[in-house]
């Protein structure tokens, strides 16, 4: 394990602010399947490899959104203007051998860095789930002295994650200029004073097949 003093550290200073001001608002509040395990209705995509269909990439079966990871690229929602809010989803990596994709939030810009949208990417790659990587975006980190490694501002620790094959679960609550993930309950990463509020929600192609399930999204009242 590494790091274990920033974890300690961030629990009692700062997670029970975050997450109290963050409380959602329950069934009331109109959670919202992202994801309606039919179909991709409510997503569009845009991929580096011209001619290539969101069809070609992405499928539904089972209840199960399936990533076949090329070419690279992003799965994202119509809709785009997504605030204040908890995301809760179910990864796995379906051949067992891990791989590399990324969730990002407050998306806005295409195309920003390379085949990248102007967003904050919540790192999915197996053994670094929940590292924020900036694309034409800025936030803040504890100990960042530490954690800061040009666009990418490392987790808190590396060993939440279950082995490939088998499914994680992500939380990652947005507020105001703040972001916070867990990965299977236990907190990897906390960011301050994010210069983006809100945007559109993407999944990431990003060479690995990967795929979803359980993809929702609940309000969160104002603190």
């Amino acid at each position: 394990m590494r790091r274990i003093h920033v974890v300690k550290m961030l629990l009692a200073a700062g997670l029970c602010i975050v997450c109290c001001a963050a409380a959602p608002t329950g069934e009331d509040g109109g959670s919202v399947r992202l994801f309606n395990g039919k179909d991709l209705s409510g997503w569009t995509c845009d991929l580096n490899k011209p001619g290539v269909k969101m069809e070609d990439v992405w499928s539904v079966a089972d209840g199960v959104l399936h990533c076949k990871g090329r070419p690279n690229g992003y799965l994202i929602t119509k809709k785009n203007d997504f605030k204040d809010y908890r995301l809760d989803f179910d990864w796995r990596w379906p051949t067992g051998k891990g791989g590399n994709s990324g969730l990002l939030v407050h998306c806005s810009t295409p195309r920003t860095l390379g085949i990248w949208c102007k967003s904050v990417e919540v790192q999915l790659h197996s053994g670094n789930a929940g590292d924020f990587w900036v694309i034409g975006t800025d936030l803040d980190v504890e100990n960042e002295a530490e954690r800061n490694q040009g666009r990418q501002f490392v987790n808190l620790t590396d060993d939440s994650e279950k082995p490939p094959g088998q499914w994680n679960h992500m939380e990652v609550v947005c507020q105001g200029d703040q972001i916070t993930v867990k990965v299977n309950g236990v907190l990897v990463n906390h960011a301050t004073n994010v210069n983006v509020t809100q945007g559109a929600i993407a999944l990431q192609t990003e060479g690995t097949p990967i795929e979803f399930r359980n993809v929702v999204l609940t309000p969160l009242k104002k603190p």
